[in-house]
């Protein structure tokens, strides 16, 4: 009886062995079958770059595992330009690429709807090097108001007039690699049409600086700017009053000049039969 049952369990363990051997090689199977052959950078390729047929290659990929949007016709990389930087192994997607038809460099770059709008920086405005392509900043400007009573200025105020504004490129430099800071004097931002606007006439009243702002916060900053009271801690400063305007004397009436008396005339009958009519005489 126990030789019995000890033989089921040894049956029942080889059977299931036996299935989980068949279970792992199927699976290891499906994992090494080549699926579909996908388009895959040769090397490393920088961003705004025109593709070569050396940059790409077509590698076996699990069908079960191709990442959205991935070219697997070489036909379709023909003269495209990259939007980003694509690292060596990394699959094409279409989300990486310009649209067909469009010329390489930096306009490449830009996103639909935006333009791109350089502004001139030196190591402070620039945050040091830091503002790097890629990164995200905001833009404040600084207006220096008019000097008032008691040598104090009036009107003076810094705010942030723009936020989280992409950094397409420094110098004439659009590559997102290189993490190391690069003092140059100019940067070039995307913005929005209305932005653009925005940002050529706050350098023209006032200066310009970047602040360099976390990658992932899209938070936004709403606050009413800095004054020079509210830095100080000094009363706020009252609004000059206009000026008084003397009224105007009031015109003297204007008397009706009296009316010249009647002039008076002396005149003599004449009798004429039985008719008598009077005669003027002067």
């Amino acid at each position: 009886m126990r030789n019995s049952r000890s033989l089921l369990i040894i049956g029942v363990a080889l059977f299931l062995a036996l299935a989980a051997v068949l279970v792992a090689a199927k699976w290891m199977g499906e994992q090494g079958t080549a699926g579909t052959r996908v388009a895959v950078a040769a090397a490393d390729i920088g961003q705004g770059s025109r593709l070569a047929a050396a940059s790409v290659q077509l590698v076996d990929w699990p069908s079960g595992s191709i990442p959205p949007g991935a070219i697997t016709d070489p036909k379709l990389l023909v003269d495209r330009v990259t939007r980003a930087d694509i690292g060596r192994g990394e699959p094409l997607l279409e989300s990486k690429l310009a649209p067909p038809g469009t010329t390489g460099g930096l306009s490449a770059v830009v996103a639909a709807g935006k333009r791109a709008m350089t502004v001139r920086v030196n190591d402070v405005v620039g945050v040091a090097g830091f503002a790097l392509p890629g990164n995200y900043v905001d833009i404040l400007v600084n207006m220096q108001g008019m000097a008032g009573d008691a040598g104090r200025t009036e009107g003076s105020i810094s705010k942030i007039v723009l936020e989280r504004i992409l950094v397409l490129a420094v110098a004439q430099e659009s590559n997102r690699d290189d993490t190391k800071p690069r003092v140059v004097n100019a940067v070039t931002l995307e913005l929005a049409p209305e932005q653009v606007e925005k940002l050529d006439l706050a350098r023209s009243i006032g200066s310009l600086s970047l602040v360099l702002r976390n990658q992932v916060d899209p938070q936004p900053a709403n606050t009413g700017g800095a004054t020079r009271e509210s830095v100080l801690g000094l009363p706020p400063a009252k609004p000059a009053a206009p000026p008084v305007r003397e009224a105007a004397p009031a015109p003297a009436p204007v008397r009706a000049a009296a009316p010249a008396p009647a002039r008076r005339t002396e005149g003599v009958l004449v009798i004429r039969g039985l008719d008598a009519a009077p005669q003027a005489t002067n």
